[in-house]
């Protein structure tokens, strides 16, 4: 492929950065938003060219004669290199995850770049202070997002991964005068730097064990030495030498183990699995388009991405494996469980976003190439790319409500069908999406994740049954107290709720249509874990051919079930919710406070590390260390004082001290002397 496409692709969001963010106050707000727009959708364009190009070319760089889907390095510039192989490269490959995540990311970030233009101005046509500013860090992160899934090495993604968590930061703490945000950007910030560490730790002890950073080198290496022929000089041979051969182990577990397992690390704050989750509800602070681009759609599947594109070194090391089932599938179920409970909206929506990036961790913590040719990994790509779609339209619905009722809370938003018809349609066809109905795109995904998952474990199986179970419920029972319950009340002196203009119009309906059709993509002969093709046939009707009816017909039956108890409690006004909230008090306050994780954080923070290791550190630095330092000043200024004598510059006083020193060393050697 010709590079001057993939350059352009990450050129044109750093340029629209940089004009934006050095010449945007000098432009109208309409010129920046137009702008920024325009600089996104041309981006989306060559990224669909390129990614089109990629899966359906037929180019012997791309595909082999029996269909396997290659890596293509499009370009690879040397940046610092350590050794002939430990070398820190920047550049762009091609492959399936990569390809399929150029879609993900332009599609969302344009469908929000557009709809920002309507949502960050009020009624009256008042445009947000920032607003060129706004669009400038729109064009940051979505240039770190896209550097992060083109890299062709683990050391590249780490920089763009930095860069994605700084682009957040500066996102989410947009209304710097709003307290609030400014506490949540920095708790952002701050957790997911602590998972960073652990990542660039998992980074530096696989280098120095393999002598590499190139993910070719990880995954030409596949499975083992003794599965696939390698090279024995390349460094995948290396690796697969050490895997196979006696390794060094710290603590029960392989090196190699420790390496993956502080690599996920890194993956679990951006995905915000517990229990480094408890930054993605308060980045809710946000504005909301913000909400659809980081929180749902990109930045928080960036752990899944990571996860995926080392996934022939897990599959080396099922121990690590195991850490991500049950990490993910505890996250699935806590997250679906605050759900249940939570008033404002966009929280509701946060943690069902934590809770579905657990369920992609799941997919590919129970993938296996002897199951169904490793359905894991393909499921939980599928998800990716179908749950990027309908998230990001639920959160650009919730934007749309917010706008037009001035909060966040369901509480002031019953019986809204009526008043917002297109909001209304497009966040049933989101709510219908996550929930698993057929034909809707959240069906077929998640029907493949709880295929892989009954494969691996039963138990697993019924687990993440029951999150998807919670899932219809949560979010049929945002639906109904947003849209049905009661009729809407309008204030006195305010005006009636109604649909937004058509630049907040207009993502909606393009994402709900995607939400509807995206589930018919034949996923399983475009994106596999060794590049195999999964299916014989690769038409629209794929998928529903190679369904595993015996796993869809439960899945479906516990969603419309879930869906019908949602019906009954919540359609109209009635006693069943605050008659379950008395049943089960203490469940339902556990629920509501997230399960205390934020008291229990701050709780070690400032009783523990403050009130007992900090204070004591402390009290040593002022009285031990600086009481030394100031006993030795006080010690030096007293002598200083008491011989400042000797410097009175009275030359009488200098010949008489010399004269006495000389008898004095005179009668000393005499005395020796004798």
């Amino acid at each position: 492929m010709d590079p001057i496409i993939p350059i352009i692709i990450l050129a044109l969001p750093l340029t629209m950065f940089l004009v934006l963010g050095l010449f945007g106050h000098k432009m109208s707000h309409p010129t920046a938003g137009i702008l920024g727009t325009l600089g996104m959708g041309t981006t989306m364009v060559l990224a669909y060219i390129t990614a089109f190009t990629y899966f359906f070319s037929g180019d012997a760089a791309f595909i082999t004669e029996e269909g396997v889907r290659l890596q293509n390095i499009v370009f690879n510039w040397e940046w610092l290199a350590f050794t002939k192989n430990l070398v820190i490269s920047l550049g762009f490959m091609l492959d399936p995850i990569s390809a399929l995540l150029l879609v993900v990311i332009t599609t969302i970030s344009f469908m929000v770049h557009l709809y920002s233009n309507g949502y960050m101005r009020d009624h009256h046509g008042v445009w947000e202070t920032g607003f060129q500013r706004f669009y400038a860090f729109l064009s940051l992160f979505s240039f770190s997002m896209l550097g992060l899934v083109v890299a062709t090495n683990i050391f590249q993604m780490y920089i763009f991964w930095e860069l994605v968590g700084a682009s957040s930061y500066l996102l989410i703490g947009f209304y710097y005068t709003k307290p609030s945000a400014v506490s949540a950007s920095k708790k952002a910030f701050i957790v997911t730097r602590f998972a960073d560490l652990g990542f660039l730790i998992g980074i530096l002890i696989l280098s120095y064990y393999t002598g590499t950073f190139n993910f070719t080198d990880f995954t030409s290496s596949m499975v083992a030495a003794d599965v696939y022929q390698i090279n024995p000089e390349t460094p995948a041979a290396i690796l697969a030498k050490f895997v196979s051969s006696p390794a060094p182990v710290f603590m029960g577990a392989s090196v190699l183990t420790w390496a993956l397992v502080l690599i996920f690390m890194g993956g679990m704050g951006k995905s915000a699995m517990m229990p480094l989750h408890i930054w993605l509800p308060d980045a809710m602070e946000g504005p909301t388009p913000v909400s659809a681009l980081i929180h749902a759609a990109t930045m928080v599947v960036a752990g899944v991405f990571l996860v995926a594109r080392l996934f022939p070194l897990y599959l080396m090391e099922e121990a690590a494996l195991n850490i991500i089932v049950v990490v993910g599938a505890l996250t699935a179920f806590y997250a679906a469980m605050v759900a249940c409970t939570q008033i404002d909206i966009k929280r509701v929506l946060a943690f069902s976003t934590i809770s579905q990036i657990a369920f992609m961790m799941v997919s590919l913590g129970v993938a296996r190439p002897e199951f169904h040719h490793g359905i894991g990994y393909m499921a939980g790509m599928f998800h990716l790319f179908t749950h990027a779609m309908f998230k990001a339209l639920l959160f650009l619905c919730a934007g749309a409500l917010i706008h037009a009722i001035g909060s966040n809370d369901y509480t002031a938003m019953h019986g809204l069908r009526k008043h917002m018809p297109i909001t209304h349609i497009t966040f049933l066809i989101g709510c219908l999406a996550i929930a698993g109905i057929i034909p809707f795109a959240g069906f077929f995904s998640k029907d493949e994740i709880l295929t892989a998952v009954f494969g691996q474990s039963i138990f697993w199986y019924i687990w993440m049954s029951a999150v998807a179970g919670l899932t219809a419920f949560y979010m049929f029972r945002l639906y109904y107290l947003i849209f049905w319950w009661k009729e809407h009340k309008v204030p006195e002196g305010h005006h009636a709720p109604h649909d937004q203009p058509w630049t907040m119009t207009v993502p909606l309906v393009i994402l709900a249509a995607i939400s509807c059709v995206a589930g018919f993509v034949p996923m399983g002969n475009l994106v596999t874990w060794n590049g195999h093709p999964m299916f014989e046939s690769a038409g629209f009707f794929t998928n529903l051919e190679n369904l595993d009816w015996s796993v869809a017909a439960i899945s479906l039956a516990v969603a419309i079930i879930a869906i019908l108890i949602a019906t009954v409690m919540y359609k109209k006004e009635n006693p069943l919710p605050a008659k379950m909230k008395q049943a089960l008090p203490a469940l339902w306050d556990w629920c509501y406070h997230r399960f205390y994780w934020d008291e229990l954080y701050m709780f070690i923070t400032h009783k523990i590390i403050f009130g007992c290791i900090s204070k004591p550190i402390a009290w040593f630095d002022r009285h031990v260390i600086d009481g030394s330092m100031d006993g030795l000043a006080w010690v030096t200024n007293r002598i200083s004082f008491a011989i400042r004598g000797l410097q009175s510059g009275n030359i009488q006083f200098y010949v008489w001290v010399y004269l006495i020193g000389v008898l004095l060393l005179g009668g000393i050697t005499a005395i020796c002397l004798i």
